[in-house]
């Protein structure tokens, strides 16, 4: 006869009698799981996507790579490749070499300081600026790139090769090459002045 007395096993085997302290799921994103805040406020934009194929034995072997570009929209910007068998994987690897190489750009308010010309292969791109309200007028490639650095305001143009990866290469290269007034007066060892008003209105309003 059993011992009314002794606890009931619970067919769960020594040790297992309570569910115990709950673990930690491991983030999927990688890391700690900790708020970045400079990391949430980056913009990821892919640009295009191109798949190969290797002809083996067995069959087609596939391959994706894809051209991403991330930015701040206030002043940086950065531009990535990514390669591999699938496509969420090599947009994940674009975005890491994107945040690796982002550079500072320097801006006038909504647009750029000055007028550029840039090439990379067989692409040429011409970027101009412009005044407030005009927004961007650029082809999806351009766009993508100066709406990523934080321009509003610009004109631009494609003079050469419509290849993306050049086009938007060339397009990092003239945001790249932009420097404002005071930074070309600082380089040259120069002091700015104040412009001396022309005509009675301008007195006034100074």
């Amino acid at each position: 006869m059993a011992d009314l007395n002794r606890p009931q096993d619970s067919g769960r085997g020594p040790g297992r009698g309570g569910r115990g302290p709950r673990r930690s799921r491991p983030n999927p994103e990688g890391g700690d799981g900790s708020f970045d805040k400079d990391q949430k406020e980056l913009t990821e934009k892919v640009i295009f996507i191109n798949r190969s194929s290797k002809v083996v034995k067995g069959g087609r072997r596939f391959s994706f790579s894809a051209l991403v570009v991330i930015g701040d929209k206030q002043g940086r910007v950065g531009l990535g490749l990514g390669k591999a068998g699938e496509v969420a994987d090599a947009i994940r690897k674009g975005g890491e070499n994107a945040k690796q190489s982002m550079i500072n750009i320097s801006l006038k308010q909504a647009t750029i300081p000055h007028e550029v010309i840039s090439t990379f292969g067989g692409a040429r791109i011409l970027l101009r600026p412009a005044s407030p309200g005009t927004g961007i007028i650029a082809g999806k490639t351009v766009r993508a790139v100066v709406e990523s650095a934080g321009v509003k305001d610009i004109l631009s143009k494609s003079l050469g090769s419509k290849n993306a990866a050049n086009v938007a290469k060339a397009t990092l290269g003239a945001l790249q090459g932009l420097r404002l007034r005071e930074q070309i007066f600082r380089e040259r060892g120069l002091e700015i002045r104040k412009r001396a008003p022309q005509s009675a209105a301008e007195a006034v309003t100074a």
